[in-house]
């Protein structure tokens, strides 16, 4: 089996996990995300230009719909740094992340040395899904 149907195997595999329709476009960005089984913190703009390298005839409006319904489906996680934006994260588990300001990149951070002692009372009709942390770096 070639490295190419192996990576397209992945991404077709993680598709059927949420049950989403494995069209083309969908299975080669799903290969991309996952097809070497490495997590990944991804822009649309950079998983864009990596289909585009790899051949691949796919539009950054597509790019976004898909990750979008990644996200819906709970194969993705978005991570919104200063409010506009956003990483797509492989690993969907609650961990913290590290955004490095010179480079525009997000990775995790180790999650055993986070501590949340306390979190404040949801507002009346609501309830806490989830805490997103983002430690902000530069280099000194």
């Amino acid at each position: 089996m070639s490295a190419i149907s192996t990576t397209q195997k992945r991404g077709a595999d993680w598709l059927g996990t949420a049950r989403l329709r494995p069209t083309r476009q969908r299975v080669a960005l799903a290969g991309l995300l996952v097809g070497d089984g490495e997590d990944r913190h991804v822009t649309a703009e950079s998983l864009y230009a990596a289909a585009c390298e790899g051949g691949e005839k796919v539009s950054l409006a597509t790019v976004y719909n898909t990750l979008r319904a990644f996200c819906d489906a709970g194969l993705l996680r978005e991570i919104t740094v200063d409010g506009s934006k956003s990483y797509f994260d492989t690993n969907t588990s609650n961990h913290p992340h590290f955004y490095w300001e010179e480079t525009a990149t997000l990775t995790d951070a180790p999650e055993g040395e986070l501590e949340i002692s306390r979190l404040p009372d949801a507002p009346e009709g609501a309830e806490i899904v989830k805490v997103d942390v983002v430690i902000r770096l530069r280099q000194r």
